[in-house]
């Protein structure tokens, strides 16, 4: 008799069923009720034809999942590249709040970089609106980033209007955050080779965390702390 150790992985549900039916009605043991169950659904072409077909069909499928899984692997990737860009000496991540909006402001910036370094700054920031508070974190990053020498640096922020001012030409420019803008820019000429990127809030939650350690608050109420703002001018 053919030894086939995996009769269970390939057997249907309604066949095992059938076989635990054999161990109640017949005594039989359940492996040999599992057999008989499989050699009947073999019929005329034999178990061992059975076990083989099916068990090409478990490896095909196999296959197929484990593509499955690769193709949304790679598009996981892209989507990350998306906001990521290339890999970079030194990164950078900033975020701002006031709460409420306008009131007290809170910065948070991380600066890493090679062999190590790890800058973190977690610091209160006057009175302002949200985006106020985002430029102020963006300075306090560029200004680490200055002090530390960095190069070939990427910073990643949440706020859509202060990366979009400073990414802008000058003739769309906000002008109530013009001083903001302009002490970024000096900062930016002093540094070698320097991206702004936006990414998602939740790409961003180191720099956010540290602006809300700055407010002495939680994390989790964003409600009027994170919206981008521009004040009239």
């Amino acid at each position: 008799m053919n030894d086939f150790p995996d009769l269970d992985r390939i057997a249907y549900k309604a066949e095992r069923a059938a076989s635990r039916r054999l161990v109640r009605n017949e005594g039989l043991s359940a492996e040999d009720a599992l057999r008989r169950t499989l050699a009947l659904a073999a019929g005329t072409q034999g178990l061992d034809a059975l076990v083989a077909a099916r068990s090409s069909q478990l490896a095909a499928q196999a296959a197929r999942d484990l593509a499955r899984a690769a193709e949304q692997a790679a598009a996981n990737a892209r989507r990350a590249a998306r906001h990521d860009g290339r890999p970079s000496a030194w990164r950078g991540w900033f975020d701002g709040s006031a709460r409420p909006n306008p009131g007290r402001c809170g910065i948070g910036a991380l600066l890493s970089g090679p062999d190590g370094v790890r800058v973190e700054i977690a610091q209160p920031a006057g009175h302002g609106n949200s985006s106020e508070a985002e430029y102020r974190a963006l300075i306090a990053v560029l200004e680490a980033a200055v002090t530390h020498g960095a190069h070939d640096l990427t910073l990643y922020g949440d706020s859509r209007v202060v990366i979009d001012d400073v990414n802008g030409p000058d003739l769309h420019a906000a002008p109530a955050l013009a001083p903001y803008r302009a002490r970024v820019l000096a900062l930016l000429a002093l540094l070698p080779d320097v991206r702004l990127r936006w990414v998602p809030r939740h790409k961003n939650l180191d720099a956010d965390a540290l602006s809300q350690r700055a407010l002495g608050a939680l994390p989790l109420d964003h409600t009027d702390a994170s919206n981008d703002t521009i004040p009239a001018s």
